[in-house]
C-alpha cells in the first residue's frame, strides 16, 4: 500500500527515541474525510431537527424559532465546508496559487463568534497552494490553545513565495495543548491517529512540504505559533 509523507520526530518530542510514522494515503483520506464530516455534523443535524418541528403540528408556536435555527445552521455549515475546502481539499491543480483574501473570507465566519476575533494583518497576494492551506491549519491550531476565546493575531513572516507565518493567540487560560508539538512533528499517538488528531498532524505534513516547521512558545496567556525554516 503507498504511504504519504513518511516523518522523522524530533527526538526531544518523543520519549528520548526517534520514531518514524508513515501514514497510508488511503488512511490519511478516510481520516480528513471522517474530519470533515465531525465539523458539518452538528450544524447539519440541527437543520434537520428544525425540519421536523416545522412538520410537527402540534409546535406551529416553535415556528420562528425552528426557522431562525435552520438559517443560522445553514450558514454555519456552508461556512464550515468553504473552510475545510480549502484547507483539506485540492483547491485547484498541482501548483495552483491562492489568494491570502480568500484565505481571510473563509476563516473569519469559522473562528469568530461572541468570544473569539481575528486580526488578520497579512496582505492581499497570491501564495503557493500548500502555504495557504498551511496558514489554514495554524487557524485551527490557534484555536485549541485558547479554550475560553480569546484574540488570534496572525502576520507574516517574510514576503512573497517564502511567507511563513505567526499566529499569537491570547486569551483565558491560554495552553499549549498535550502532545500538540509531537503530532506536528509527525508522530502519532500510541492509539493512532483519528479524526481529531489528523489535522495537527496533516498541518505538519503541510509545513515540512513547505519546507517549514512549526513551533510552540507560550508566554502568560499568549500563545505563540510560528513557522521555521
Amino acid at each position: 500500500m503507498s504511504t504519504v509523507n513518511p516523518a522523522t520526530v524530533n527526538p526531544a518530542t518523543s520519549a528520548g527515541s526517534t520514531v518514524k510514522v508513515a501514514v497510508s494515503a488511503l488512511d490519511l483520506g478516510a481520516l480528513l474525510c471522517s474530519r470533515v464530516c465531525h465539523d458539518v455534523i452538528s450544524p447539519v443535524g440541527a437543520i434537520v431537527n428544525g425540519i421536523e418541528v416545522l412538520e410537527d403540528e402540534d409546535a406551529a408556536d416553535m415556528r420562528d424559532v425552528a426557522l431562525d435555527l435552520i438559517a443560522k445552521s445553514a450558514r454555519q455549515a456552508s461556512a464550515r465546508l468553504q473552510f475545510t475546502r480549502l484547507a483539506f481539499g485540492a483547491a485547484g491543480s498541482a501548483g495552483a496559487r491562492l489568494d491570502l483574501g480568500d484565505a481571510e473570507q473563509v476563516v473569519r465566519p469559522v473562528i469568530e463568534d461572541g468570544r473569539t476575533r481575528v486580526e488578520w494583518s497579512l496582505p492581499r497576494e497570491l501564495l503557493p497552494k500548500n502555504r495557504v492551506k498551511l496558514l489554514l491549519n495554524l487557524v485551527l491550531l490557534a484555536g485549541t490553545t485558547i479554550p475560553r476565546g480569546g484574540i488570534i493575531r496572525i502576520s507574516a513572516l517574510g514576503e512573497g513565495d517564502a511567507t511563513g507565518f505567526v499566529l499569537a493567540s491570547t486569551g483565558e487560560k491560554a495552553r499549549i495543548p498535550e502532545g500538540l508539538q509531537a503530532l506536528v512533528d509527525g508522530a502519532a499517538p500510541e492509539s493512532g491517529l483519528d479524526a481529531h488528531s489528523v489535522q495537527p498532524f496533516y498541518a505538519g505534513m503541510l509545513a515540512r512540504d513547505c519546507a517549514l516547521a512549526i513551533r510552540f512558545a507560550q508566554e502568560g496567556d499568549t500563545v505563540t505559533i510560528s513557522t521555521v525554516g
